[in-house]
């Protein structure tokens, strides 16, 4: 198939360092090539991919300081897109939706994939006035709250196999936090855990500018006590040393969390986890083998211990049952083909017909919504 993965171009593809959506899209991107796909990536001009990359930007848009505002990028990015439409079989978004309008009137190619937090009251609106374009949830909880959208499947992640080798007899002594330092994320409640349990808690994360504030107020003070390290951002040759040695992770988050791939790269590494009943939690972690799910922080406290003596190879043996690459691209082109199956079209190039039915159909929504 002739496949068109559309990146956010916040961030290189894959990352330098933070950038779980972006790092998800090359995962998806390298497996599909490797699997036989004609696949073009339409990303920031240093992504780099084995399938065809067209630049849309010459650098992700975070490591270029004169940018205040994104908008203007996407809406060339998805210019370029149009013009080259009609090559690809499925185009594939990854990105916030602003492709709806333009490409609603192809929708029977079109797939997207939220990667994030559904239940904002805006959503709702939006997937009813362009009811025909599909979408990809990436857990079952995330689809939650606007369950009458049109989603078409969900597609838990996957991280190649061999990305991360595992450690099982961690030597590092900590327990760790990887992620962003932000509120929902709950890293006061990682500090108070570790601190609760005399046990060293070993912070890698991202401040964005919208959590400095939270940062500087809340959890600076926090990190001035004993036990607590704060790293930094890490990328992700780091990122295996650092979760391997750790004894658990601590994932307190405290919002509905649309996946969570830090649970999975632990779980890569051999580490088990440590939850908060939140967001896909329950879909990803399996009690007592490849972590502990809690509702308290009493309740996190004393699971902690239980969680540090779980079987290591056996987190690892999930990891590769249920979240490998491999899993993830074929689950993706199996939705692909249903979309190509279900559309049927004729040639494209004697296509004027079906195509100006579907621009005829998607401007009736419109209009009925409108209504």
């Amino acid at each position: 198939m002739k496949i068109a993965q559309i990146a956010p171009l916040a961030e290189s593809v894959p990352p330098l360092l933070y950038g779980g959506t972006e790092r998800i899209v090359s995962y998806l991107t390298e497996e599909l090539v490797r699997l036989g796909q004609d696949v073009t990536l339409f990303a920031s001009g240093d992504s780099i991919t084995s399938a065809e990359l067209v630049s849309c930007t010459p650098r992700a848009l975070r490591l270029e300081p004169k940018v205040r505002d994104a908008i203007p990028y996407y809406m060339l990015m998805l210019d370029r897109i149009r013009q080259r439409a009609e090559e690809f079989d499925v185009l594939h978004f990854h990105i916030e939706p602003f492709q709806f309008p333009m490409f609603h009137g192809m929708a029977d190619r079109t797939l997207t994939t939220l990667h994030g937090r559904q239940d904002l009251y805006d959503l709702k609106p939006l997937y009813s006035g362009f009811a025909a374009m599909a979408l990809v949830s990436v857990s079952n909880s995330q689809r939650l709250p606007v369950l009458n959208a049109n989603f078409v499947g969900t597609v838990h992640h996957g991280l190649p196999v061999d990305l991360h080798a595992p450690t099982f007899d961690p030597r590092g002594g900590y327990v760790a936090f990887l992620g962003r330092l932000a509120r929902e994320k709950r890293p006061d409640r990682a500090i108070a855990i570790a601190r609760a349990l005399g046990i060293p808690l070993k912070i890698a994360a991202k401040v964005d500018r919208v959590d400095e504030q939270y940062f500087h107020e809340e959890i600076e003070p926090l990190l001035k006590g004993p036990g607590v390290e704060f790293i930094g951002e890490i990328n992700e040759r780091q990122k295996a040393d650092f979760l391997g040695e750790a004894l658990a992770l601590l994932f307190p988050i405290d919002w509905p969390e649309p996946f969570g791939l830090a649970l999975i790269e632990a779980m890569a590494c051999g580490t088990p986890v440590l939850a908060f009943r939140n967001g896909a939690v329950e879909e990803i972690i399996e009690e007592g083998v490849t972590g502990c799910i809690v509702e308290t922080m009493h309740d996190a406290i004393q699971a902690l211990p239980r969680v540090i003596g779980l079987d290591r190879r056996a987190v690892r043996r999930r990891f590769e049952a249920r979240f490998s690459a491999t899993r993830m691209a074929r689950e993706y082109l199996n939705l692909y083909r249903a979309l190509a199956r279900k559309s049927a079209r004729p040639d494209r190039d004697g296509d004027i017909l079906a195509r100006a039915s579907r621009e005829r159909i998607a401007s009736n929504e419109q209009q009925s919504y409108v209504d």
